[in-house]
């Protein structure tokens, strides 16, 4: 993903090296962020697995997976090391589920909110690559706008994809948790689907010519986040 904004590097080296920053700092932050928020509302819950297994940390080592996470720096798409948990440990065992899987997702929309603050506030103009104007690259406010509109989009798609009811995202365990359990056992039977469907979202727009991506599925959803969090409108294109 990184490698799209290469071009940068020799028109405008401050701005890819901002872009770089953020997209760094939000891969990080959103993914083992993410993953010590489930362990923490396991732990919080009653399910000491992720204790156990040393995943109530923020140390990075814990939850870097070699392939996926090294994936979403080359490809825009990959993984962390789920966090191991066993809802049965806790006093409420679907309720469990639910509030667990909601943990990662809205970790990263608090993140979302945070860098979101300040465009929203009017101390910084928002600027995005992903959807925003020119900027000016010589002024540091603006320059400071890209960084923290980077952060917000980024977190978004994030949070939203991983809420996608696919499995293994988190998204597929929360609508289980939302299920009667006669429902719950049925959609249960997807998974061994789930890794084949996400898959063709992310192929989508080699197999319709571009025709369609994921941010056909997710686009409109962050596109009002963002607005939500920034107060600015952003267009996709």
């Amino acid at each position: 993903m990184i490698l799209q904004y290469l071009p940068l590097l020799f028109t405008e080296p401050r701005v890819f090296a901002i872009v770089v920053a953020a997209f760094v700092f939000s891969m990080l932050m959103g993914l083992i962020f993410h993953e010590y928020c489930h362990a923490v509302a396991a732990d919080r819950l009653g399910d000491w697995t992720p204790r156990m297994a040393g995943r109530l940390t923020l140390d990075p080592r814990a939850h870097y997976d070699p392939i996926g996470t090294t994936m979403i720096f080359l490809a825009g798409f990959g993984w962390a090391k789920p966090v191991p948990v066993n809802q049965y440990n806790t006093s409420n065992p679907k309720r469990s589920l639910l509030l667990i899987s909601l943990a990662g997702p809205a970790s990263n929309l608090v993140v979302a909110a945070l860098a979101g603050l300040p465009i929203r506030l009017g101390l910084v103009p928002f600027n995005s690559l992903f959807g925003g104007g020119r900027l000016d690259p010589t002024d540091p406010i603006a320059l400071l706008g890209l960084f923290l509109g980077t952060v917000l989009f980024l977190n978004v798609i994030l949070g939203v994809f991983n809420l996608l009811p696919i499995p293994p995202l988190d998204g597929s365990k929360v609508l289980m948790g939302l299920l009667p359990d006669p429902l719950a056992r049925q959609y249960q039977r997807l998974e061994p689907w789930g890794m084949g469907l996400l898959m063709l979202l992310v192929l989508l727009p080699l197999l319709t010519s571009s025709a369609f991506s994921l941010f056909s599925v997710i686009g409109p959803v962050v596109a009002v986040l963002v607005r939500v969090f920034s107060g600015e409108a952003v267009a996709f294109g």
